[in-house]
């Protein structure tokens, strides 16, 4: 663009740090990575955690439940406020406030304070939501597809960056003369402490728009569009295309955690593979984050040049027809290497989908991004939790009637009868979660946006397209 202080970007250009939009970029998908880093952070440490503090297997499934369940209602608070105060102060208090529980993990004494903490600790999931606000503010029509997935994608490593990046932060703890058995607190005290100062680093060093924040443009009249006009949060739960895409996300971000939670123990139990083999597989899958979800905004972004608006709803519905096909057909496949052939596919087309999905949802009311954002991102936990129920249930019956049936037989026959009888629970609970993908991804289809709507973002297409040129500031 010609004047980076009186437009959005209108290339994706990342190495341009001068520009307004692509510094936010960064520093927006970094306070993403971090609160995910530290909002998974317990994870690699569970095993001490139970140990250190007397967890029982329902505490410790309590704890996921709470976690995922904070994140849900932040997400649908979190929009909202978006839209009223702005991305910049909104990702600043979060990273503060939510730094506070992830540090005081660091010191609980019981079950009952680590579970408030995880319940609390859930809300810092909420930062996927002002991501996508902050670059749909800050990237034009053409290219906000791909900025969307893209830091969304990047964001989301820190999950899966945390089992390498965790005990790596412990084992410096302990070279520091910690204890090996407090090492687990002291490393979540310290990504505490990053997501406080990246609170800082967000307040000094970002903007809610390329014209400036909220506040200021409030006082010389000149607001964004979005800013102008505001829509109520109650006209945006009533408009029926962000439920489409509330079931949507939970059918991709939702299934994908699901999945790669599940995983480790699928792959083990299926096909009797070791514990670190299992896990390597699975994370390796997540790291496709790097560009996975990238491609489903970019494809979001040509469809839209192609065919407007519903060239964007026609290749999400797409893509997510392919994942619920590619899950579905793993869940068949008895061969290990067919099986993680269609794994990859999956994980290519799930994380697309994700992308894609936003690459829609700043075209729904831009009056009402973050209340949408909002709305649309809780549907992936709400998926996720769904989904997590129908494989635990499943499982847990058919490992009964499994321990049941072998009763007498000896502990090596009962473990390996009840082994099987949760893979095969488990697959059957994939099939059935492909399935729902696919009938989601029908639903998809009936997206539609006004003619009005069709030439506005067409006349916004065109005046990008005319001014794709390097930001300078």
């Amino acid at each position: 663009m010609e004047n980076s202080t009186s437009a959005k970007a209108t290339k994706f250009d990342l190495s341009n740090l001068k520009s307004i939009p692509v510094r936010t970029f960064w520093i927006t998908s970094l306070a993403f990575f971090l609160c995910f880093f530290a909002w998974f952070g317990v994870v690699p440490f569970m095993p001490d955690v139970v140990k250190d503090l007397g967890l029982t297997p329902a505490q410790k499934w309590n704890s996921v439940v709470l976690a995922v369940t904070g994140t849900v209602f932040a997400r649908l608070l979190i929009g909202k406020l978006c839209d009223r105060y702005g991305p910049r102060l909104c990702y600043t208090w979060l990273l503060i406030l939510g730094a506070i529980p992830v540090i005081l993990t660091g010191f609980v004494q019981t079950p009952l304070q680590f579970l408030i903490c995880r319940l609390l600790t859930g809300f810092i999931g909420a930062s996927f939501v002002i991501t996508q606000v902050h670059t749909s503010l800050m990237f034009s029509s053409n290219v906000v597809g791909t900025a969307n997935a893209t830091s969304a994608g990047w964001g989301n490593l820190g999950g899966g960056a945390n089992r390498l990046g965790m005990p790596i932060i412990a084992a410096l703890v302990i070279g520091f003369g910690a204890a090996e058995a407090s090492a687990w607190r002291y490393s979540l005290i310290i990504a505490g402490i990053l997501c406080f100062t990246m609170g800082l680093v967000y307040f000094f060093f970002t903007k809610d728009t390329p014209e400036g924040n909220f506040r200021e443009l409030a006082e010389t009249d000149d607001l964004p569009e979005m800013k102008k006009d505001q829509v109520g949060f109650l006209t945006a739960l009533k408009d029926y295309r962000v439920w489409i895409l509330f079931m949507v996300y939970a059918g991709c971000f939702g299934i994908e955690l699901t999945v790669y939670g599940t995983m480790d123990d699928y792959l083990q139990n299926t096909f009797q593979l070791e514990r670190i083999t299992a896990g390597n597989i699975v994370l390796s899958f997540a790291l496709m984050n790097i560009f996975a979800r990238t491609l489903g905004g970019f494809f979001g972004d040509r469809f839209g040049k192609l065919n407007g608006l519903r060239g964007r709803v026609i290749f999400l519905a797409v893509i997510m027809m392919v994942q619920g096909v590619m899950l579905s057909t793993f869940s068949l496949v008895a061969n290990l290497y067919v099986a993680i052939a269609f794994l990859i596919l999956f994980s290519l087309s799930v994380q697309m989908a994700e992308g894609a999905t936003f690459s829609v949802v700043p075209f729904i009311n831009k009056k009402a991004i973050g209340s949408i954002s909002g709305i649309v991102g809780a549907g992936g936990n709400v998926g996720a939790f769904l989904a997590a129920m129908l494989l635990k249930f499943k499982s847990a019956a058919s490992e009964k009637v499994a321990i049941a049936a072998n009763q007498g037989m000896g502990e090596e026959v009962i473990r390996s009868a009840q082994a099987a009888a949760s893979a095969q629970a488990v697959s059957e609970g994939y099939l059935l979660i492909g399935v729902s993908v696919v009938f989601t991804g029908v639903v998809a289809l009936a997206i539609r946006f006004s003619v009005k709507d069709e030439k506005v973002a067409q006349k916004e297409l065109e005046g990008s397209m005319a001014n794709a040129v390097p930001a300078n500031a």
